[in-house]
Formats: structure tokens, C-alpha cells, sequence
């Protein structure tokens, strides 16, 4: 028996997605990078070309996890777009019960700012963050005020340690390196009854990692990985060693050895918005004749 979940988006988006049925499952949000697509100012032909309609929106990467039965939703990362976000868990009939943060860059926390009394005013909202997350969002406004008004209440996670939702669907953060001016950066693995999901939307380069990217890839059913750039010298004019991301040619590179099945694991997310791969090109065929795949806004994982 399958499950069809159509996902509208303000009328910029609308797809339909079919998942085997399942009381926990994950859903795509959002896959571009921090600032979504377009960008602002950008006056690039990536960004253009969303402007003269021939490329659709894509919003800042986000996922929920949805329990059928209880229709609860958790949300990774509160980005700029969770307006849009929010009003799809409402459209799919799901209440927002918690939110995991990976980090303090703009696109992985700012959408807290609509939790507040300046806009939907909730109480005690669980947002689950990693100790130098938790003390920046209470020692800064205006994200001290939403703890001091109990809009939100922020629960501490460790490394490596899991949170259990329900009793039987587990959420494990795991620090990983990145640019961590304000807090440490984590991933996530999320394990339901059934399958699991490694969730990475932000790492500096794979070497500077202390695991072994092909090992994690093995141990998870899918792998949901940061694609931010497709190749050095996407961003004309600047030095990208200081935005040591992974590029996607690199990880596929790095992977090319694993069979077809673990290959097939790997979907790439949180596209800035000059990475060709988002929309139809040469680039993103790549990335499909060599055995990956690349998420899409509305995609659900069975859990």
C-alpha cells in the first residue's frame, strides 16, 4: 500500500511524491543553500533565470520528521524559509513539535525569529542544540528573548548521544568541522523502526573529517549530503579554500569505488545557488550517469 503526499508551496512548487507507508518517514523542505534560491543581489544568469520564470524557487535546506500516528513533525534547521516550511507540515495535516539546529549560520537558525511574539508567539517549543549552540541562543538577542519568553525551550544534546522520539525512532547528532564562529556544526543520523538517514548539509572538506565517509554511507539506508559547490572556480573571483566545502565532483570522486547500491544511498543537498547541478545541465547529469542522486522538495524517506 502507498502513501501519495502532494507538497504545494505557495503555488511555486507542486509534487507529488509516493512513499511506501510507514508511521515515521522524512520529507524534503528544502535543498538550496542557507540563503535558498534566488539569492539576494545575485545578478548572476543562475539567479536570472528564476526572474525571467524559467527556474523555480528552491528553499533553504529543511527536513521533517513526520510520525503518521501522532502527526508530529520535527524540523532540521529553522531556515529564513519556514513560513513556507511550517505552512507545509500545516497543509499536510502535521504540528510542529520540535526543531534540531546544526549550527549558527543563517540558514540553519534565523527562521527562529518567527517563533516569537512578533509573529506566531509559540510555547515552549523543543529546539534541540549542541552545548555552544544552546548558550549563543540564550546569551544573544533577540534569540535571548525567545528563551525568556518561553517561546522555545532549548534542550541540550551531546555528542553522539541519541534523542528518542516516541520510543522508537532515535535522532543522534555528531559534531563534524566547519566554520564554527558561533557554535560547534553537527549532523545527524536518524534512525526509524526500518531504515536510517545520514543527514550532513554542512562539512568542510571530507579529509578533514575523523570518519570515514564511504564507511558512514554503508551503515545508513540514505545519505543526505552537502553539495554547495560543484567544482572550485564556481565563484568567479573568489579564493574558494576559504569556503572549504566539499565539492560534489569531490565526494563523487571520493565514492566512485562503492557498488551501485551504496552509491545509489547518496543524495546531494543545500545547492548554493551557483551550483549547476540544482537546475538542468550537463553537471547535474553527471551526477546521476555516475550512480548518485539528487534530493528534490518534496521527496519523502520511509523511516
Amino acid at each position: 500500500m502507498k502513501t501519495i503526499i502532494s507538497l504545494l508551496f505557495l503555488g511555486l512548487l507542486s509534487t507529488s511524491v509516493s512513499a511506501q507507508a510507514n508511521d515515521w518517514s522524512l520529507i524534503v523542505l528544502g535543498m538550496a543553500q542557507d540563503a535558498g534560491y534566488p539569492q539576494a543581489g545575485c545578478k548572476k544568469s543562475c539567479c536570472e533565470a528564476y526572474w525571467k520564470g524559467e527556474n523555480p524557487k528552491q528553499h533553504a535546506t529543511c527536513l521533517a520528521l513526520l510520525n503518521e500516528k501522532s502527526k508530529e513533525a520535527w524540523l532540521f534547521e529553522a531556515t529564513p524559509d519556514i513560513k513556507d516550511q511550517i505552512h507545509a507540515l500545516d497543509t499536510l495535516g502535521y504540528q510542529l513539535s520540535g526543531i534540531f539546529l546544526t549550527h549558527a549560520h543563517i540558514g540553519h537558525y534565523a527562521g527562529l525569529i518567527h517563533l516569537g511574539r512578533e509573529v506566531m508567539g509559540t510555547k515552549n517549543i523543543p529546539v534541540y542544540a549542541m552545548p555552544k549552540m544552546k548558550s549563543f541562543l540564550e546569551n544573544n538577542g533577540p534569540w535571548s528573548q525567545l528563551v525568556s519568553l518561553n517561546n522555545i525551550e532549548l534542550k541540550e544534546l551531546k555528542n553522539e548521544e541519541a534523542i528518542l522520539l516516541n520510543g522508537t525512532t532515535k535522532v543522534t547528532p555528531f559534531l563534524v568541522p566547519h566554520r564554527d564562529e558561533y557554535s560547534e556544526t553537527v549532523g545527524y543520523k536518524i534512525t526509524g523502526p526500518n531504515q536510517s538517514t545520514l543527514f550532513i548539509p554542512d562539512i568542510n572538506k571530507w579529509e578533514t573529517w575523523d570518519k570515514d565517509l564511504a564507511d558512514e554511507v554503508n551503515k545508513v539506508d540514505y545519505a543526505l549530503l552537502d553539495a554547495s559547490f560543484f567544482k572550485d572556480g564556481e565563484l568567479v573571483g573568489r579564493d574558494m579554500s576559504k569556503i572549504p566545502h566539499p565539492f560534489t565532483s569531490e565526494t563523487m570522486e571520493l565514492l566512485k569505488a562503492l557498488p551501485a547500491k551504496e552509491k545509489s544511498k547518496v543524495h546531494f543537498i543545500h545547492f548554493n545557488h551557483t551550483n549547476p547541478a540544482l537546475f538542468d545541465s550537463p553537471e547535474r547529469n553527471q551526477v546521476f550517469e555516475k550512480g548518485f542522486n539528487i534530493v528534490k522538495e518534496g521527496q519523502v524517506i520511509g523511516l
